[in-house]
């Protein structure tokens, strides 16, 4: 009769396990800044992590590894590209939680991404997107998710455009319609300059926020070795996203072209030139392969062989992570001195009645195409093609969600306005009473699980 009761009470002691990971606080996207629960801006300090294609975070061993040595670096975040949404990620996630790093991920597989080329959103693309985000959106430190990365990738690729936007949109719908937390929905673009600033605006310009993004990134490598604010190009970029509605940060970053990288452009991105805009950046790569974009390299872990070793494409994906010299540690110097405190949220909420969705770009000649007033291909706009309905749905028509018919309507909050603190008491408990219940529940909880399991061994 003990056996079954003393494995009750370590599996209560696991469950307590799971409610110290999840103390974690979430991250929220108001405005154009993200901010964590207790109110303070969130600036990301983030590291590309793809160490296997198809899901690098399934092995807990090496995770805990990496992400111990992340922490060392100042890292706050962490970008993967690719996951299998039926794998268990718990393990990784409670590692990345430990060290106080959240998590952006992207939704599309191999075979799902929008293709520029012949662009199209279908019910099968977005029951996988859908499939990631209910394996991720149970994490606390998940802190955002991308529907697209680099879909437009030229020039004349803007025909694309209402395509990723259709897979924010349904994204968010279901997000909201599954009661999940308000995780945002954003985009990493290309830095295609003939399509600047037009598609970062067209992402954001709907007077519906169900039809904009939550956040829009950058992947940009403009600013190379030795150069300055005005020369590398991001005196432009810093003003073309001036009052910008959303979140806007580097979701890649680090040009290679001069060694060794010394990250300089971390000092313009996190302080006062773009740090009012931009919300930080995302570091291009943690493992070293070919592209000698790599910040560690592995070798044998204590105690193990190197024949033991994971290796594709003549490098090794698994190990102890060792530092690439000075890049790492030229990078951990940057961080270590860029501390940009922000504005808090009790300040900020104040002036986001004010704030406006971005200008609708318009057609120009051999750029730019899309007409910003036409629906979006969501997929609810094509069932009610099909069915010969005509939602009044437009980039320029009716207000936030009157507009919409109330099967369409979308319960989004994470461009928050002068509600923000009224979304936040349906969806969640304030940040400060969240915080008491996770350290008074959790000792409760302990005491309970230390009570019954000494009783019954």
């Amino acid at each position: 009769m003990r056996l079954p009761s003393t494995l009750a009470a370590l599996a209560w002691l696991g469950g307590f396990q799971a409610l110290l990971v999840n103390a974690i606080q979430t991250i929220s996207a108001v405005g154009s800044k993200f901010f964590y629960e207790d109110g303070t801006q969130y600036f990301l300090k983030g590291i590309a992590y793809q160490l296997i294609p198809e899901d690098p975070l399934v092995d807990t061993a090496q995770c805990k590894r990496d992400f111990s040595r992340m922490a060392e670096l100042g890292t706050n975040a962490i970008r993967v590209y690719h996951v299998d949404p039926n794998a268990n990620h718990d393990g990784c996630m409670e590692a990345l939680a430990a060290v106080g790093i959240y998590l952006f991920v992207d939704l599309d597989t191999f075979d799902t991404w929008i293709n520029q080329d012949e662009p199209q959103w279908t019910h099968s693309q977005f029951d996988r997107y859908k499939a990631v985000l209910d394996e991720f959106q149970k994490y606390n430190n998940t802190a955002g998710v991308f529907v697209g990365n680099e879909v437009i990738n030229t020039k004349e690729g803007s025909a694309a455009a209402p395509y990723v936007l259709a897979a924010a949109h349904d994204i968010k719908s279901y997000r909201n319609g599954k009661g999940y937390r308000n995780i945002p929905v954003g985009y990493s673009a290309a830095d295609i300059a003939e399509l600047r600033p037009m598609l970062q605006n067209y992402l954001a310009c709907s007077p519906n926020s169900a039809d904009r993004l939550d956040f829009f990134s950058l992947n940009a490598y403009e600013w190379c070795g030795s150069s300055s604010y005005e020369t590398s190009g991001y005196k432009e970029l810093q003003s073309l996203a001036n009052d910008y509605p959303v979140p806007i940060f580097f979701s890649e970053t680090g040009c290679n072209v001069a060694r060794p990288r010394t990250f300089e452009d971390q000092a313009a991105i996190f302080g006062p030139e773009m740090s009012n805009t931009w919300s930080g950046s995302i570091i291009y790569e943690w493992i070293q392969e070919a592209n000698d974009y790599g910040l560690v390299k592995y070798g044998p872990p204590s105690g193990a062989s190197s024949a033991k070793i994971l290796v594709q494409d003549g490098f090794a994906r698994q190990g102890e992570p060792i530092p690439v010299d000075p890049d790492f540690h030229n990078l951990k110097a940057q961080w270590a001195r860029l501390r940009p405190t922000g504005v808090a949220l009790s300040d900020y909420i104040k002036s986001t009645s004010s704030i406006e969705p971005a200008s609708c770009p318009t057609s120009t000649p051999g750029g730019w195409t899309v007409d910003s007033h036409q629906p979006l291909p969501t997929l609810q706009q094509a069932a009610s093609d099909m069915a010969g309905v005509r939602p009044n749905s437009g980039f320029g028509r009716g207000p936030d969600s009157g507009s919409r018919p109330g099967h369409l309507a979308a319960r989004v909050t994470s461009v928050a306005l002068s509600n923000y603190h009224a979304s936040r008491a349906v969806n969640s408990a304030s940040s400060g009473t969240r915080a008491f219940d996770r350290l008074a529940g959790g000792s409760l909880f302990l005491c309970m699980s230390i009570g019954a399991l000494t009783l019954w061994l």
